[in-house]
């Protein structure tokens, strides 16, 4: 049997963002730069890297910015062109050329599973990849093209997981492995458990590789935590008649739907540029040295 190829892939963007008003008020979270690349770029640049053709956004009310930032913009091309910035208007140009991405929107914010299921008629019966807006991955190859690699070796689901804190469990979706099956054989999944009752610390980290089956389950799935259509509840249904994979990610993850995790993925990354390493290098090193009061250097907005 030939492994049908992973060519689709699925980002859900309809959350509120709730967490950083009141910036997403009018604007999307997927849309808040790290440095001056949006956040859901870095995930749409993972997709591609790994082989994907064809992406699916699902998106929400005032997430419109998400639909432009990945368009063609006549009007910016124009004026980049005329004044002769051959390299920003070739930057922004290659933006807009990634992907075939298309778009749907998720009406109400009914949970993950809701969102990967509003897809269905964009993925009819192929394998697809889910991947987390808030979920910065960083690795080489990308954690996705290793998750597919897994498929197309042994053609089943497979989820992302890295070890967190315990005391960090009860915040995600955590995966027990049946060692006796093989090192990466889920034997049970649970959403968010509670405090002490986690059957490991292995955390779901935002990206998964699902076999289309899945939506039969998601139509029939019952509301979960949170009165929400959990994904973790029907890959738990999944699990049972097909085997389910886990993939232990080795590379760098940020969380940046939280406001430390963002800020550390804003410093990290501006550690690594040759435009801005130096300089920063420079400001957090008098900023400790002076205890974390005000700088004496002069900053510019």
């Amino acid at each position: 049997m030939v492994t049908q190829k992973v060519r689709k892939a699925i980002i859900p963007a309809g959350g509120l963002g709730t967490r950083f008003l009141p910036a997403t008020k009018a604007q999307p979270k997927e849309m808040l730069p790290l440095i001056d690349k949006p956040a859901i770029q870095y995930i749409v640049e993972e997709a591609v890297a790994s082989g994907i053709e064809s992406i699916m956004i699902v998106t929400g009310r005032n997430k419109r910015a998400i639909e432009d930032h990945f368009d063609k913009s006549f009007e910016l091309e124009y004026e980049l062109e005329a004044h002769g910035k051959a390299d920003m208007l070739e930057l922004v140009r290659s933006i807009s050329h990634m992907a075939d991405i298309c778009y749907t929107r998720q009406r109400e914010p009914l949970g993950l599973g809701h969102a990967v299921l509003s897809a269905r008629s964009f993925i009819k019966d192929e394998p697809f990849a889910v991947l987390l807006g808030d979920d910065i991955l960083l690795s080489e190859p990308p954690c996705l093209r290793r998750m597919i690699d897994l498929y197309e070796a042994e053609p089943s689901s497979v989820v992302a997981v890295m070890e967190v804190p315990w005391d960090q469990t009860h915040k995600y979706g955590i995966v027990d492995l049946d060692e006796r099956a093989g090192q990466g054989r889920v034997s049970g999944l649970i959403e968010k458990p509670a405090p002490g009752e986690a059957p490991s610390n292995l955390a779901v980290v935002g990206r998964y590789l699902l076999e289309p089956g899945i939506f039969d389950l998601l139509e029939r799935a019952e509301p979960g935590k949170g009165g929400e259509i959990q994904l973790t509840d029907s890959l738990q249904r999944l699990n049972l008649i097909s085997p389910l994979q886990a993939y232990r990610f080795d590379g760098r993850r940020y969380d940046v739907g939280d406001k430390l995790g963002f800020v550390q993925a804003t410093i990290d990354l501006a550690l690594e540029r040759d435009d801005l390493s130096e300089d920063v290098h420079h400001y957090l090193l008098q900023k400790l040295q002076t205890g974390g009061k005000q700088a004496s250097r002069t900053t510019s907005l």
